[in-house]
């Protein structure tokens, strides 16, 4: 197996105190049950697709939020993960400061100069969040959402046979939120 039960624990302990009293948008569900399908995913993929570093994609899907959603910082990444997970962490972490319509190719870019493995955790995590969108989302945020889906797959898609395939399952499935 490429990754240690040690390592998810203390990743998954670093996201669910770091997450704590957060809830996922439209749900009263707590935050950390987005953090663990996404590992879910990683951890599904690893099973198939043995050749991966498979601690450096378990703990950035663990940890791909903190940057972004709470008061965690790339420094405290580094020190208690390491260099190429905080780097990976902050590779999937959105840039704040660019205008909406640029964000995302931004976060594709930045993500492809890291390992295939971080390209594994974007995957995971578009994954994860293409099911039944939130109740306040309009059609035209429900059809964009889609669309980055689609603009993920074809950036990241070469990284994972099993993800890549997920992700296209996903998308297809989506098309039943479109009116």
């Amino acid at each position: 197996k490429s990754w240690s039960q040690a390592g998810y624990i203390k990743a998954f302990r670093f996201a669910a105190e770091a997450h704590k009293g957060q809830v996922f948008p439209g749900t009263d569900l707590p935050y950390i049950m987005h953090i663990s399908f996404v590992s879910m995913e990683i951890i599904a993929c690893l099973d198939i697709e043995k050749e991966h570093d498979g601690d450096l994609a378990v703990q950035c899907a663990l940890l791909h939020d903190v940057i972004e959603d709470t008061q965690i910082t790339y420094q405290e990444i580094e020190r208690v993960f390491g260099s190429k997970a905080a780097q990976g962490v902050l590779a999937l972490t959105k840039s704040a400061s660019l205008p909406k319509e640029q964000v995302m190719r931004d976060s594709l870019e930045r993500i492809r100069q890291q390992p295939q493995e971080i390209w594994m955790v974007k995957m995971a995590d578009r994954i994860a969040n293409l099911g039944p969108p939130p109740h306040f989302w309009k059609q035209e945020k429900i059809e964009q959402y889609r669309k980055e889906a689609v603009e993920i797959h074809r950036s990241l898609y070469t990284a994972s046979d099993y993800l890549s395939q997920r992700l296209l399952n996903k998308i297809d499935e989506y098309k039943m939120y479109l009116v």
